[in-house]
């Protein structure tokens, strides 16, 4: 295990409307406000998203499996933003529900509002935290 020890910085509050690009408009803010590392809180209506619900066997490299939510959700979801590189990248879980059926998933690519969504950005200082590829896995992994 590794781990580093951080404050909370500023708190952002977002609203999202109708039909925009939720992964897109958290990554836009943590640029335009330099926010280098956070946690963020997601509630409200997604019209459509991809979404990876797991890798194909317990094997490395993973396959991931892809859902496409194709209507409007409700969501609820928690992530987190650290650059990679020079772009700041999000890592963010949540549940999405309709009706009586409910897909848990890493939101991934495809990312737009449906009517409303709220986020709220949580600025962590005194950390120096960023995603590096990972050859094992392939991924974009938080390193510390």
């Amino acid at each position: 295990m590794k781990y580093q020890v951080g404050k909370t910085g500023r708190v952002v509050i977002a609203r999202f409307e109708d039909k925009e690009d939720v992964l897109g408009n958290l990554c836009s803010i943590a640029k335009k406000e330099n926010i280098r590392a956070a946690v963020v809180y997601l509630v409200g209506g997604m019209r459509e998203g991809k979404i990876v619900v797991g890798p194909e066997k317990d094997a490395m490299p993973p396959v991931p499996v892809w859902k496409e939510l194709g209507e409007s959700h409700e969501i609820v979801g928690v992530g987190t933003i650290f650059y990679q590189g020079d772009e700041p990248k999000v890592h963010l879980h949540g549940a999405f529900g309709k009706k009586d059926m409910v897909k848990v998933g890493c939101l991934r690519e495809k990312s737009e509002t449906f009517l409303v969504l709220e986020a709220i950005i949580v600025e962590i200082e005194g950390v120096n935290a960023l995603r590096e590829m990972d050859p094992v896995s392939g991924l974009m992994l938080l390193k510390l």
